[in-house]
């Protein structure tokens, strides 16, 4: 099943990096977490990327151009480096399609242009390329592909919490509650499409907006709830986190990690 991965943003809210590297080329450990969500689907089978490239497209493309399987993974070196043995399992193949869909498109508009690319698949998977989570996909496949419906995405609790005020027009308050106890939920980024999307999108849509509501008035959008673990990488305090959980050797992204987690309907 085919992926495509979004990595032309800006990423404004990581400036400190973001000004040399593309957002989804930040690293997290030794690799970029665009590295890391790829895993992600790797695991599951799913190795036929397509990436929708824009600000700083050549830092994406000179990356996989140059990537080298044995920096990545234990190896054996002899003869001073000109033989070279990896050991244990061997990295996945994966076949990576470097698509430029220009700097200023937002989502929906790199989606369109990488449709002939997927317009013949049944279903195909696609991400914002800077959040991780240890949602079990095969589940969300399976009951998407039951559904018969043409969109879906990962909902999840905003991992920061906040505190929810409700009080009425004067101002009084009447309650006070943790997002986390609310029933606030948000997009997660992690989409299942059929081809159908592509008729629902229009010239300089974005995805989630007017495609999404010309959807949901059809009922062909659905949510999967996920309580589990998810992160997205929007500040540098997310990157944080996401380091020193990889630092401590917990990364619930990959299924040898931690136990799989289930997603609601």
């Amino acid at each position: 099943m085919k992926v495509v991965l979004f990595c032309g943003g800006l990423g404004t809210r990581i400036r400190e990096y973001s000004d040399s590297i593309p957002k989804p080329m930040v690293p997290i450990g030794h690799q970029p977490i665009l590295w890391h969500v790829m895993q992600y689907y790797s695991q599951y089978g799913h190795q036929d990327f397509i990436l929708c490239l824009g600000y700083k497209a050549n830092v994406v493309k000179d990356y996989f151009l140059n990537y080298r399987q044995t920096a990545n993974s234990d190896c054996t070196v002899s003869n001073f480096g000109k033989k070279v043995e990896i050991l244990g399992e061997r990295p996945p193949d994966w076949r990576v399609s470097l698509m430029d869909t220009g700097i200023w498109r937002n989502i929906g508009q790199r989606l369109m242009a990488v449709r002939h690319l997927v317009e013949n698949e049944e279903i195909f998977l696609a991400n914002y390329s800077d959040g991780l989570t240890d949602a079990y996909l095969p589940d969300m496949i399976d009951r998407f592909r039951k559904s018969g419906k043409i969109a879906a995405f990962i909902a999840i609790h905003p991992p920061v919490s906040f505190h929810l005020a409700e009080f009425d027009e004067e101002g009084a308050v009447r309650r006070m509650r943790a997002s986390q106890e609310s029933d606030v939920w948000i997009n997660g980024g992690y989409f299942i499409f059929r081809s159908a999307i592509f008729d629902f999108i229009r010239e300089g849509e974005e995805l989630v907006v007017e495609p999404f509501e010309r959807l949901i008035e059809c009922g062909q959008l659905m949510a999967f709830r996920h309580e589990g673990f998810w992160r997205a990488m929007d500040t540098l305090r997310d990157r944080q986190v996401l380091e020193e959980m990889i630092e401590r050797g917990q990364m619930p992204w990959r299924l040898d990690g931690v136990a799989r987690a289930a997603v609601a309907p």
